[in-house]
């Protein structure tokens, strides 16, 4: 499972920094840990019963209300002003698993505490196998507005390899059952997995399209040190896919969703029209507030990033003391918020302004056009947009515009 960063200690009390709070959307971030199974690519902050320690999702649940509470007496004790959540994300882990009756209850404490904007993009993921038609229209009674399905594959023996245990079939209810209930949908899917062929990611992004879903995540899956995959793969009992071929399959399926009526507006993600896009993971690139919660949630709010403890008993702990769960953080500086700037914003279609590079990356940014990784005509008009060619480089671009 990925380490956390390291910073310097955060406050107990949680206080953070009041200056230019109100400035930018904010967004608030509820992490729910649960998860039936640990999938074997798997390195997130997720743990099955077993691993739990005494923490029961009842638990679990009172707990974050706690921590809820706990944020808003910080805001208020240091003269914040309130801030209503533009947006809400609700991930994990698989947080489906919890009664939908808790789903509510953490939204109405995020109601009472902070606000939710009229009209807020108020997201869940849900593995497929895990919620029913019955169970979505209570989340959109709730104030759900958007679901976003795990789907991965369309092949059963991807999903296997993958460790899923839903059935492709589930996939198709899952999503019409979200329609039924006036959700927004969307599938996340996974390319590059050991064995996998053109043949067959072609199959899940058809698929994935005849879902008619109004937007489709794309990752190329990573394999992360210490994962079961990892060592399955260190065993020699599966193949690990060459960077040659991820990047064919990233090329197909820009061009399938492409033809199918989506639009890249993130270097991994497609929607239908800008109404369809995530507006909450928009907020991250864009540089916006957000507050997480939950163990090992992390957040940002004026330049400001913490991140919390990991274990659930651990953040369990903390939260019965009356302690913020927070463990380190890290205050950016002007450098940093500006690297960061570039980093994130040059993945969105939308690109970043030339001018606010630093001389030598303005300098840079003729030769990366002219080997096909910056849009011309963008440049000209004063903006970096990354090509499809600059997308499955975009690490080389942004390293070349960051360099001294």
């Amino acid at each position: 499972m990925a380490s956390l960063p390291r910073g310097e200690t955060a406050p107990r009390d949680g206080s953070i920094p009041t200056v230019g709070l109100a400035e930018t959307p904010f967004g608030i971030y509820l992490h729910i840990p649960f998860c039936t199974v640990r999938c074997g690519y798997c390195d997130f902050n997720t743990y099955t019963s077993t691993e739990l320690q005494g923490v029961t999702r009842a638990s679990f649940v009172d707990d974050l209300l706690a921590e809820i509470a706990f944020a808003q007496r910080v805001l208020a004790d240091n003269g914040s002003p309130r801030r209503s959540a533009a947006t809400v994300f609700i991930g994990g882990g698989t947080p489906t698993l919890l009664p939908e009756r808790d789903i509510a209850r953490v939204l109405d404490a995020v109601r009472e505490s902070f606000g939710i904007d009229p009209g807020a993009e108020v997201t869940i993921e849900a593995n497929p196998d895990t919620v029913t038609r019955e169970s979505l229209l209570a989340l959109a009674k709730a104030g759900i507005t958007r679901v976003s399905v795990g789907m991965q594959s369309a092949v059963p023996r991807i999903l296997e390899v993958l460790d899923r245990t839903h059935e492709p079939t589930s996939v198709a209810k899952a999503v019409d059952w979200a329609k039924e209930a006036g959700l927004q949908t969307s599938v996340d899917l996974i390319y590059g997995t050991p064995g996998e062929t053109l043949d067959e990611w072609h199959a899940s992004l058809s698929a994935a399209i005849s879902l008619e879903t109004d937007h489709v995540s794309a990752y190329s899956l990573i394999v992360e040190e210490g994962t079961a995959l990892e060592r399955r793969i260190r065993r020699g009992e599966l193949e690990a896919i060459d960077d040659d071929t991820h990047a064919d399959m990233y090329e197909m399926a820009d061009a399938v969703l492409s033809n199918s009526g989506f639009r890249w507006y993130e270097v991994s993600n497609w929607s239908r029209g800008n109404d369809s896009r995530s507006r909450h993971n928009l907020s991250y690139w864009q540089g916006s507030d957000w507050w997480g919660f939950g163990p090992g949630a992390h957040s940002h709010v004026n330049g400001v990033r913490w991140w919390n403890v990991k274990h659930p008993a651990a953040y369990a702990t903390r939260i019965s003391t009356g302690e913020s769960p927070a463990l380190e953080r890290e205050i950016l500086d002007v450098d940093q918020r500006t690297d960061e700037a570039v980093l994130l914003g040059l993945r969105v279609r939308d690109g970043i302004d030339i001018e606010s590079l630093r001389p030598a990356g303005r300098t840079a940014v003729a030769g990366l056009v002219a080997d096909g990784l910056i849009e011309g005509t963008q440049a000209i008009a004063g903006r970096l947009v990354l090509t499809l060619r600059g997308r499955l480089l975009a690490d080389f671009v942004v390293r070349t515009i960051l360099a001294d």
